[in-house]
């Protein structure tokens, strides 16, 4: 075998292990943009611990047929970089969707979750959703609110026992 295969095997199975760790990927199409507007978007992506990776289609593709993935090849047409999520499902829609409204140059192609397809609404839609943070925070909330309401009926019957004595 070539050494050029080996290279392209070793690029294809470093794409798929991405893939696999990733809770999410957001494919988008960066055509356009400057050194210092792509520049700008992986600065975003590294502080919410998205990796923001430029990679060829046809890699692209064979490691999404390794994994499953079907309907890739559809957006893999034009130059693609990939933002993937490791810890936050939520986060490579959330920045590249919020980069994409300020900036109309860069395009979101489709994402992958749970090794599925998703189109561009799906994307928007994961986008919309609040951070993990702000949903436990919002849980948490609740919880103390239900235990807040106990403590004072709790103590609403005490002093109404302590005034009947």
């Amino acid at each position: 075998m070539s050494k050029n295969f080996e290279i392209k095997k070793t690029v294809v199975a470093n794409i798929k292990d991405k893939l696999e760790r990733a809770q999410s990927a957001v494919l988008v199409d960066y055509r356009g943009l400057t050194v210092a507007e792509d520049t700008e978007l992986r600065n975003q992506c590294r502080k919410a611990g998205v990796e923001y990776v430029v990679l060829k289609n046809t890699m692209i593709t064979l490691a999404a047929k390794e994994l499953g993935i079907e309907g890739l090849e559809d957006s893999l047409t034009r130059p693609t970089a990939v933002a993937f999520g490791y810890d936050d499902v939520i986060a490579p829609a959330k920045v590249i969707s919020e980069y994409a409204k300020k900036n109309k140059k860069l395009t979101i192609k489709c994402g992958v979750y749970e090794n599925k397809k998703l189109d561009v609404a799906g994307i928007e839609a994961l986008a919309a959703l609040p951070s993990r943070e702000v949903l436990i925070a919002k849980i948490m909330g609740s919880m103390m609110s239900a235990v807040s309401k106990f403590v004072y009926v709790v103590e609403a019957i005490r002093k109404k026992q302590a005034g009947e004595e």
